[in-house]
């Protein structure tokens, strides 16, 4: 049977869902930096204008406690980013799927995955692929469980 793009999406969520995936997007070191530095010096500004010398202390504690709250690191599922995927991203990801999986036979989606999910060989090469993608592509580091 053809995979559809669709078909192959719903393959890959499955996978990434049995095996917990999800993103952690990469902040740049120096947005990190600036922004804590930031909402330290303001911090402290209005903290020194409200307190004195001991607001200035508190104040810069807690802007740049806002900072780094700020600059965090954001976790998505990879099923939730996988579905906001371009349409030619997605066909690019189908392709390699389309060549992993190419010598099984199948009827649906649903016994697709089930026997996807019985080979830990071609899960393995799925993950792989999917890793491949994420941390390539998407620029995210992958990461698994709760």
């Amino acid at each position: 049977m053809y995979l559809t793009v669709e078909d192959a999406m719903s393959l890959l969520s499955s996978l990434s869902e049995a095996k917990k995936m999800k993103l952690a997007f990469k902040r740049r070191m120096g947005h990190t930096i600036v922004v804590t530095a930031v909402g330290s010096f303001f911090g402290a500004l209005v903290g020194g204008l409200a307190g004195g010398p001991p607001g200035i202390r508190l104040g810069g504690m807690a802007g740049g406690a806002l900072g780094a709250w700020m600059t965090r690191t954001e976790f998505k599922p990879v099923p939730q980013i996988l579905k906001k995927l371009l349409p030619d991203e997605k066909k690019k990801l189908h392709s390699h799927v389309v060549a992993i999986i190419g010598n099984l036979e199948w009827m649906d989606a649903v016994q697709l995955t089930k026997l996807v999910m019985g080979n830990k060989a071609l899960q393995g090469r799925l993950l792989a692929l999917l890793v491949d993608y994420i941390t390539k592509e998407l620029q995210a580091e992958v990461q698994y469980g709760d």
